[in-house]
């Protein structure tokens, strides 16, 4: 099959990721079959799609024909038989629940036209398991969205074991033509199906780092999102993790305690804030208060000046040179390109510790190993080595 040959694309799952993806799939001009299990669920999708697109009309960054027109692309459905017939594309975005996508993907290998791609838009679970459960593991791919879809511009198209290389060369042209309201998409080959592909997997190093210094009263949350903000980021690590949830974070915590390492074993304070149901800015309540979803106030003067975030960049790079070593990613330039396009930085972890020598940024590894007793942040010998260009 050929990218041209796509001409109606299967969203299953109308939530915030799936609308998002199937409101920028219509805005490219295909019609999308959007799947739920209510009604309810459909309309509520249908009406943040219609929500979003008038925001724009109402900026003057797009029409009132092209709105109608991405909106007369997308049809709901409720019968995922009929969500599947005549279809060539398929995203699910459905919950992280392994048995979940893997029933979902049952179905679907059933219900869908033999030549049909079937892609997961997993943060973290193995393609190559949830292929397992179609009768057609060469045509499913991961196609890794980023919250809010309408907004982010990073999409991981990643490879399970048994992928074809057709299937990603499809995908990745497919997702390469679409653009959403910040610019055009940019797609990222992840080569081999790892454990949280390349811009979780950088974030999971230094997301133990920042749980471990808070379980030890190292780092005041406050004290060092301060200094991060101080030098020009739009948000804190520890505001970003209140951010997003602490129970993703607990999630991708234990997730990746069972498939990399035990030291990621979820911490003490974050067991407790998930146990009280603390989970940051959707329950009001995490690291910080947000009060009625506001942003915490995050006193700048407080900065704490022995934190040096360029720790955590010397970390992220040691576990790129991780993904480098096992053929996950092709080149340092393109985890650079993920990390920037991910989480909407100016430079990538690569470039900013590149001027410190590979040999200086393997000794800061070496160091914060030591002082914390984490075996994983050690240096690769790739870093060590200095074998690394961008």
């Amino acid at each position: 099959m050929k990218v041209q040959d796509i001409k109606t694309i299967a969203i299953v799952g109308s939530g915030d990721m799936g609308h998002g993806i199937g409101e920028i799939a219509a805005l490219a001009g295909y019609k999308v079959n959007l799947y739920d299990i209510k009604q309810e669920f459909i309309d509520r999708a249908m009406s943040k799609v219609k929500d979003s697109f008038a925001k724009q009309v109402g900026k003057q960054k797009m029409t009132q024909e092209a709105m109608d027109k991405a909106m007369g692309n997308m049809v709901g459905y409720i019968d995922l038989k009929a969500a599947m017939k005549d279809i060539d594309f398929m995203v699910e975005a459905v919950p992280e629940i392994l048995d979940l996508k893997l029933k979902i993907f049952k179905e679907c290998d059933e219900y869908a036209p033999k030549h049909a791609i079937l892609a997961s838009n997993t943060s973290n679970m193995s393609i190559t398991k949830i292929a397992a459960a179609t009768k057609r593991p060469d045509k499913v791919v991961g196609l890794h969205f980023f919250n809010p879809v309408a907004m982010m511009l990073l999409i991981e198209v990643i490879h399970g074991d048994k992928t074809s290389d057709e299937t990603m060369n499809v995908t990745f042209d497919l997702v390469k033509g679409w653009k959403n309201f910040r610019g055009a998409m940019v797609p990222i080959r992840v080569e081999k199906d790892t454990p949280g592909f390349i811009y979780n997997r950088l974030g999971a190093p230094a997301g133990l780092y920042l749980a471990d210094a808070l379980e030890k009263g190292v780092l005041n949350p406050e004290a060092a999102d301060a200094k991060v903000k101080s030098i020009g980021a739009p948000m804190g690590p520890y505001e970003t993790m209140d951010f997003a949830g602490l129970d993703v974070y607990l999630h991708s915590m234990k997730y990746f305690a069972e498939v990399l390492s035990p030291e990621f074993k979820p911490v003490s304070w974050l067991e407790k804030k998930n146990a009280e149901k603390n989970l940051g800015k959707k329950t009001g309540k995490g690291i910080y208060e947000w009060p009625g979803g506001a942003r915490p106030t995050i006193d700048l003067a407080k900065a704490d000046p022995k934190f040096d975030p360029m720790d955590i960049m010397c970390l992220q790079v040691n576990e790129g040179t991780k993904l480098l070593e096992a053929g996950v990613a092709k080149s340092a330039a393109e985890i650079d390109t993920a990390m920037i396009n991910g989480g909407g930085g100016i430079f990538g972890p690569f470039a900013l510790c590149k001027g410190m020598g590979w040999d200086k940024v393997a000794q800061r590894c070496e160091e914060i190993s030591k002082r914390t007793g984490i075996k994983w942040f050690m240096p690769t010998e790739t870093l060590k080595k200095g074998n690394i260009s961008l």
